[in-house]
């Protein structure tokens, strides 16, 4: 083992806050509300000398929490009464160009109406040219879209005062790196640049010696660590499945004591919630809570009062729990060295641990610098089924029984079974009813339905897609449509009808178009919230697609399998 994940230098330093870092009171009220506890090693370098207006190189890799590093001290500076461009950042790909404007605009809640606007290359410039005339603050991009606007003279760089490269050595990989230069060279001069990039190879380092006024060099060290008695899995689910999944596994799994990490603290005392409601004896353990609460929590999991605890990062620290036999990642960490520390809370005292890691589509690049962060290969589990909940239901029953066979003093119940005998009723009936009477209102059968068949077609030449946002993400037909039309091309009047449910969505389309819609939309957005999309099956939607709950709002309108007012013209 490289390090041991038990003495940990993250654990053994004190904790640097957020409010020691000199952040205004906006930023800070829209950090405690996503459930941030505590800076990331490259926040805490990073934030201060980009608010004291320094320039600076920041070498760490993917997963670090850089992003926040660069976006908190650019919203920090911007003017709102200013409706000109103030901060550009630069990415090599359209992914990271709207995860960093999400991000941007995530932290602004409380700032006022920042405008944040991401422009890549395959969206219609159409839009992006009606934005800008609009104006924002924040432009996020890709170094080909950004040069396109700044030749049309759509984009003005006059105003800015921070530029930022991220990842600057992937863009070098991907042949941007004159693009860059040229685009820097747009900038005016008196701005504040932030270059970081997971390796400084010779052209990035040209870069910075060019375009940089001495900058202030900040490098995250990358240690390789590794936990080789711990069984890493990881499935694909998205994130309105994790609580079916999760239960799924915790029904199917020999576990003992089963440790839950959430990325925030609201997210921890939610599922702890929703994990006791559904009758496990689970705890929340975050930041908020005092040392006493958390030494409560830690004792009574180690005496077996708990079987579950939900927790984030920062209050897991120095967490040493022996009979932890399984760490479950609900939340992909922000930072990979997190991950090594919490999969570490398992297999403890030589013995052995499994840890899951729950990933969503967009979440893939994580997971492959986790598995390069710690030279292991995470391999990918199945789902359990229904069928496989029931048999293990099924087989804890029998051990249940058998151990009670075994413990005897059964005279008094023998004499009663006697007697309804004697009554006439069958000794095999009596005793499935009394099997019956003891599992109460959890019964062994779940409803196990057909192996998924693909339904594709729903009608000759149709193909049927499933999307995992509805109506409580604000979705409607108008952006179905729009979405489709503009990221995949697909004309408008081509798309078939669409249902909208809760939390997730059908529409049909042309099958010529299938692979295009799921090649282009792959990371794709609807309604300012990143989605997944794929072709349906039986069980594309869980447990939610079937029963009571498939049905729409009384109170929508709906025509042939779907919304009879689909907007299917733009």
């Amino acid at each position: 083992m490289a390090e041991d994940v038990g003495q940990e230098e993250q654990e053994e330093r004190d904790t640097v806050t957020f409010e020691s870092l000199g952040l205004s009171a906006p930023i800070m009220r829209a950090i405690t509300e996503i459930g941030y506890e505590a800076p990331t090693p490259i926040q805490e370098k990073t934030i201060p000398p980009m608010l004291a207006g320094r320039d600076l190189i920041g070498q760490a890799q993917t997963g670090t929490g850089k992003t926040a590093a660069f976006a908190i001290p650019i919203l920090e500076k911007i003017d709102l009464a200013v409706p000109e461009v103030q901060a550009l950042v630069l990415a090599p790909t359209r992914e990271l160009a709207i995860q960093v404007a999400e991000a941007i605009h995530s932290y602004s809640k409380y700032i006022g109406r920042v405008g944040v606007l991401p422009v890549y290359g395959g969206q219609p410039i159409q839009l992006q040219l009606k934005r800008l005339d609009r104006g924002v603050h924040v432009v996020v991009g890709t170094p080909g879209r950004i040069m396109d606007h700044l030749r049309r003279g759509s984009l003005r760089l006059d105003a800015v005062r921070v530029v930022v490269l991220d990842e600057a050595d992937e863009m070098l990989r991907m042949g941007f790196i004159e693009d860059v230069e040229w685009i820097l060279s747009q900038a005016p001069e008196g701005r504040q640049t932030a270059l970081f990039s997971a390796t400084l190879p010779r052209e990035v380092r040209r870069i910075a010696e060019r375009h940089l006024r001495n900058p202030l060099g900040i490098e995250i060290e990358h240690k390789t660590m590794t936990v080789p008695a711990i069984e890493q899995r990881y499935l694909h689910v998205g994130p309105q499945q994790k609580l079916d999944a999760l239960a799924r596994i915790l029904e199917t799994e020999q576990t003992d004591a089963v440790l839950i990490f959430t990325r925030t603290k609201n997210g921890a005392a939610e599922l702890t919630e929703r994990l006791q409601g559904r009758g496990y004896a689970a705890e929340a353990m975050h930041g908020d809570m005092n040392q006493a609460q958390r030494e409560t929590v830690i004792r009574r999991l180690k005496g077996g009062q708990v079987e579950i605890v939900v927790a984030t990062d920062v209050a897991a620290r120095g967490l040493d729990v022996e009979r932890i036999s399984h760490v479950v990642n609900y939340d992909i960490p922000n930072d990979v060295e997190a991950y090594v520390h919490r999969i570490g809370r398992t297999g403890r005292a030589g013995r052995s641990g499994v840890a899951v890691l729950f990933v969503s589509p967009r979440e893939r690049r994580m997971m492959t610098e986790i598995e390069r962060y710690t030279g292991q290969r995470i391999t990918p589990m199945k789902m359990p089924t229904q069928a496989d909940v029931a048999a293990r239901r099924v087989a804890l029953f029998k051990d249940n029984i058998r151990s009670t066979v075994e413990e005897g003093d059964l005279d008094l119940y023998l004499s009663l079974v006697e007697e309804l005998v004697e009554e006439g009723l069958d000794l095999a009936e009596i005793a499935a009813a009394a099997a019956r009477l003891a599992r109460g209102d959890k019964p062994l059968e779940v409803e196990v339905e057909p192996a998924p068949e693909r339904i594709a077609r729903t009608e000759d030449g149709m193909v049927r897609l499933f999307i995992d946002a509805g109506s409580r993400a604000g979705v409607r037909p108008g952006d179905i449509v729009g979405a489709i039309a503009n990221e995949a091309g697909v004309p408008g009047k081509a798309i078939g009808s669409i249902d909208i449910y809760d939390d997730f969505t059908f529409v049909e389309l042309p099958s010529q178009f299938r692979d295009q819609v799921l090649q282009r939309m792959a990371g794709a957005t609807i309604r300012g919230r990143a989605v997944e999309i794929r072709v349906a099956t039986t069980e594309s939607a869980g447990p939610h697609e079937r029963g009571r709950d498939r049905r729409p709002p009384p109170t929508q309108d709906r025509g042939r399998g779907g919304y009879k007012d689909q907007g299917r013209r733009r």
